[in-house]
């Protein structure tokens, strides 16, 4: 085998490596992708059970129920629909009513959402890219274009 060969037989076993590698990790995330929905798409689908979702949208005001734990209920609006969320944990700090939010969890069966994270806007300008969208698509959002830079 001359080094010519050599060389070319070893980048093509390393490509065959990364290109495993790389099909493995996709693999590996089929399952743990979570999309993320507004309360107005939830309200028109049925996800599978157990399917994980980021649901988005805004706290809505006056929604917010803090248990005796640290169970917290609360409101997440589009201003078209809203979907009640159930969470317990500690809330981040930044989080209010009126204010921008997303949620991952699943959906239960008699509609309510029950998230395992939280998370909220990390200071007085931003808005998740993906709630701004949704709210400016429905024309409910005016803001300007730097809340979700």
């Amino acid at each position: 085998m001359t080094r010519k060969q050599r060389r070319l037989t070893f980048i093509g076993v390393i490509g065959a490596v990364l290109a495993c590698a790389v099909g493995l990790v996709f693999a590996a995330m089929g399952d743990k992708v979570a999309f993320f929905k507004t309360p107005s798409e939830l309200a028109t689908m049925t996800p599978d059970p157990g399917k994980r979702i980021r649901l988005g949208g805004l706290v809505e005001d006056g929604s917010l129920d803090r248990g005796t734990d640290t169970t917290v209920r609360f409101r997440v609006t589009d201003l078209n629909d809203a979907v009640t969320v159930s969470y317990t944990g500690i809330l981040p700090d930044l989080f209010r009513e009126g204010q921008g939010v997303v949620a991952e969890g699943i959906l239960q069966p008699d509609g309510t959402f029950r998230a395992d994270s939280v998370l909220a806007r990390h200071d007085e300008s931003y808005m998740p890219k993906e709630v701004a969208d949704a709210l400016k698509e429905q024309n409910h959002y005016f803001e300007s274009e730097t809340l979700t830079q």
